[in-house]
């Protein structure tokens, strides 16, 4: 593997052979990519006795691997990734201002969605090969990964596993069996996921000790029915001409098929994120393929499960997750394991690129369309829509555009229509395309051009990262506070995306508070990052405090303050 400067290079996959290859419509291999900076944006807690401290990333998840590659290339210990399913489903968590009554609830909320599963041909395994490939490059040599899926596309990703990993690295398929409501009447009952385990290598690190259980009792009563001196159950065997003798304390290595229930309601563990899987499934991956201090890295982490697994096992975590309400998420759910546990190593939050424009990908196209006034196309389209008489097609907008997204607008081009335009005009374009992108790589439009060879374009990049001062999308939030009597304020915050989905003005909201989940203060801010000493995160039905004590050797005091929307807004108190 070669690295250039700020290009990471990777070696191709070897033909296959002696087992089948998935080809899906426009696979293309992956190859090489780039660094993509991070900004260190927020410190919470200390960093450990060797100077570690965790790090979560807010980013796409392709672009933080590119930046992780040149620190952590063959570093990870374990991998576990949760993505998405193409489940063709949306999957939402219910947002509602605190302490409403019941009778009210209904009218005062709403569904946000956190990310969406509904996927165009066959993006979505393009997108999962890409990601495999950048996640193999990242595990060490003795290294696993752990990819949970559900039938939806459990078979796809096994023969993607075997050419990104190699077959002869295949470890287990775990079946997950868990309960929830629901049965349908024409078909078995799908109540369970399956985790597929792979190694790098085939030397790959088993912690045997760690993944045993404990006996059942039967299974102690029929299969240790000696005693020793004490009383203790043993089993004894006559071994090369010695006893040996064997206590139910050793435990078990267990079968593949793993019978954990969901998270219930009622679970301290429990967030609002709709696809969060139980601490006890993550417990027993972490403890069987990993030791203490080992690395782990989630790259779809969600309500952050492995993170927090990871925190209580005494293991280093890195996690990713392109939406800020995961984000927000896990930085709660992790805080609240280190003031239950100071000693608890702290972790940093870093940006991958500048997505606060856009806190959530799903609404990006319609809040674009809507801001621009594009006239909109059917979903079928290969253009998202039209504006002033030019084709409109909007990029990704969780992620800088590279010459890889315009693989599937090449494609389906409508050459018949550009052969007879350019048949009755030589010299005019075929087509007036707009693309709307968030960032891009420099040659972008020259590479559009060069691909469709000899028809014309006529072709205008729109970079929102430069021009997004001119869309004015949503309102910010606002917010005041102030220091008064050696204490710090907070007198007013009004959320208006969120007032605003909720068909509520600013008149209207009783007590600013309902509408907040958490308030971070830095009393010495350095102008850059955020280092709360001040957290103060309540459980769901009680309120933050909203005035605070300041001590004595406090400085700039910095206040971040995030809504129930998980939206933040950061300001600083005044005299």
């Amino acid at each position: 593997m070669v690295e250039q400067q700020d290009l990471f290079e990777f070696d191709q996959l070897p033909p296959i052979k002696g087992f089948p290859e998935l080809r899906w419509t426009n696979k293309r291999p992956y190859r090489s990519t780039q660094y993509y900076p991070a900004q260190l944006k927020e410190t919470y807690g200390q960093s450990d006795e060797n100077g570690w401290i965790n790090k979560i990333f807010w980013g796409d998840n392709l672009q933080v691997m590119s930046h992780m590659l040149r620190e952590y290339r063959g570093k990870i210990d374990l991998i576990y990734i949760d993505p998405p399913y193409d489940s063709k489903a949306d999957y939402k968590m219910k947002v509602k201002p605190k302490g409403q009554k019941e009778v009210l609830t209904d009218s005062l909320s709403f569904e946000e969605k956190q990310y969406g599963d509904i996927w165009t041909n066959d993006e979505y395994l393009q997108f999962m090969y890409e990601r495999l490939i950048c996640l193999r490059e990242l595990l060490s040599e003795e290294g696993s990964i752990f990819l949970h899926v559900d039938y939806h596309k459990a078979a796809h990703l096994k023969l993607i596993m075997d050419e990104v990993f190699g077959q002869s690295n295949f470890r287990n398929e775990i079946i997950w069996s868990y309960s929830t409501l629901g049965r349908p009447n024409d078909r078995f009952a799908q109540k369970h996921d399956n985790i597929y385990w792979y190694g790098k290598t085939s030397n790959t690190f088993f912690n045997l000790n760690g993944a045993k259980i404990p006996y059942s009792k039967e299974y102690i009563k029929s299969h240790f029915r000696d005693r020793d001196d004490n009383g203790n159950p043993i089993r004894k065997r006559f071994d090369a001409g010695k006893w040996r003798i064997y206590y139910p304390e050793e435990g078990m290595i267990p079968n593949a098929v793993w019978d954990i229930p969901y998270e219930n309601s009622q679970s301290k563990n429990r967030t609002p994120y709709p696809t969060q899987k139980p601490e006890a499934l993550l417990e027993k991956i972490i403890k069987a393929t990993t030791e203490e201090h080992s690395l782990i890295f989630d790259c779809f982490m969600g309500s952050g499960t492995t993170q927090a697994v990871a925190s209580k096992l005494g293991r280093r975590y890195i996690g990713a997750d392109i939406n800020l309400g995961a984000i927000q998420t896990s930085t709660k759910r992790l805080l609240k394991i280190i003031d239950e546990k100071p000693e608890t190593t702290g972790f940093e939050v870093y940006n991958v690129n500048d997505y606060d424009f856009f806190r959530n990908e799903l609404e990006a196209k319609q809040l674009i369309i809507d801001a621009l006034e594009i006239q909109p196309m059917p979903a079928s389209n290969i253009y998202d829509g039209e504006l002033d008489g030019r084709m409109v097609k909007i990029m990704p907008t969780n992620r800088i555009t590279t010459k890889a997204d315009l693989s599937e607008l090449i494609a389906n081009f409508p050459y018949d229509i550009f052969s007879k335009r350019k048949e009755e005009s030589p010299s005019e374009s075929v087509e007036r395309i707009t693309i709307i992108c968030m960032g891009h790589e420099p040659d972008l439009k020259a590479s559009l051009l060069k691909e469709v060879g000899d028809y014309k374009l006529d072709v205008n990049i729109v970079d929102i990262l430069k021009d997004k001062k001119a869309l004015q999308l949503k309102r910010e939030s606002e917010g005041l506070a102030v220091i008064q009597d050696g204490q710090v304020i907070i007198e007013s915050f009004f959320p208006m995306n969120l007032l605003q989905k909720l068909s509520l003005d600013e008149q209207n909201v009783e007590d600013w508070k309902q509408l907040v989940e958490s308030v971070l203060i830095d009393f010495n801010y350095d102008g850059a990052v955020l280092n709360p000493t001040e957290i103060d995160i309540p459980d769901k039905k009680s309120f933050v405090k909203g005035i605070y004590d300041i001590p004595k050797d406090a400085g700039t005091i910095r206040i971040k303050i995030t809504d129930v929307l998980s939206e933040s807004l950061e300001i600083e108190a005044v005299k």
